[in-house]
């Protein structure tokens, strides 16, 4: 267990967390780029991107993405780099008709969602199998656009990540797996925290870690209050670690974070405590074999 390199991911910004959660949240493509520099120099291996509006509304822009990349990749050439294919499978039922969209749906064709990906070829890309409420909205991610989107990431070079909100989602990935339309060895994320999906506790990531099919690097991780223990709960199961503003935006109780170096060099010190070695940018690369 002590000589364990464990890959530690920093999810910068996301795209729910809000400027009046936490005023350091980054939100311009600068700010963001420069939030996983400095993520990295406390100790981050991964970086995971959302990108925003100047609003502060979460974005789909592929120029957004690109200036974020462009200026990560000039800066820093090592560290790995994660872009979201979430958005886009978010509906809304109307209060009057539920099959007019709400104001809130984002739902989008699956090649839309991956538009990014394919123009700017990042080390990785989540890919979410979860159909779940969230909110007042509903997530819809079907087999059908799972496969569209994982073939469209293979064929940009890039490794999925898979993400579990609960025990469906996982079952789901596996059948994937089995038909080919997945590959192993991948990266998967068990997302403990989110209403009505995995609760964070320890017996649910050990429920969870026990239905993940083999051939899986995983990451376990929490939201809010659960961060931190479920980053410590995931190192002690044997998995790698999740931490950022897209999670909680709290270095302590009551404590606004002053943004994603101190929450990586919070969690880089939790894991020392336990005996932990943080990977580097290269060793997680040879960790999840990915080309240089």
């Amino acid at each position: 267990m002590a000589d364990r390199r464990v890959i530690l991911t920093c999810a910068v910004t996301g795209g729910l967390t809000r400027r009046d959660m936490n005023p350091n949240l980054p939100i311009s493509p600068e700010q963001i780029a420069d939030s996983c520099l400095e993520a990295a120099e406390a100790g981050a291996s991964i970086v995971h991107i959302h990108v925003r509006h100047p609003d502060g509304r979460q974005s789909m822009d592929v120029e957004h993405y690109r200036t974020v990349v462009d200026r990560i990749r000039a800066k820093n050439s090592s560290l790995l780099i994660n872009l979201t294919t979430g958005p886009g499978g978010r509906f809304e039922p109307g209060r009057d008709d539920p099959l007019v969209p709400g104001p809130k749906t984002n739902f989008l064709p699956p090649q839309r969602r991956i538009e990014h990906i394919v123009a700017l070829k990042p080390d990785i890309a989540t890919l979410d199998l979860n159909t779940m409420n969230f909110g007042g909205e509903i997530v819809v991610n079907t087999p059908v656009s799972a496969r569209v989107m994982a073939q469209a990431i293979y064929d940009s070079g890039v490794m999925p990540e898979l993400e579990f909100f609960d025990s469906g989602d996982i079952e789901m990935g596996a059948d994937l797996i089995r038909e080919g339309s997945l590959r192993v060895p991948a990266l998967a994320c068990l997302v403990l925290g989110v209403k009505y999906g995995f609760a964070p506790t320890a017996e649910a990531m050990i429920y969870a870690k026990s239905r993940l099919p083999a051939g899986l690097h995983w990451t376990g991780f929490g939201i809010g209050r659960a961060a931190f223990p479920m980053l410590a709960q995931s190192y002690i199961l044997g998995g790698h670690v999740r931490i950022g503003m897209e999670d909680t935006v709290h270095i302590s109780r009551g404590k606004l974070t002053d943004g994603n170096g101190e929450l990586v060099a919070k969690a880089r010190s939790i894991l020392e405590s336990l005996g932990a070695m943080l990977a580097s940018a290269d060793e997680a690369r040879e960790i999840l074999k990915l080309k240089g």
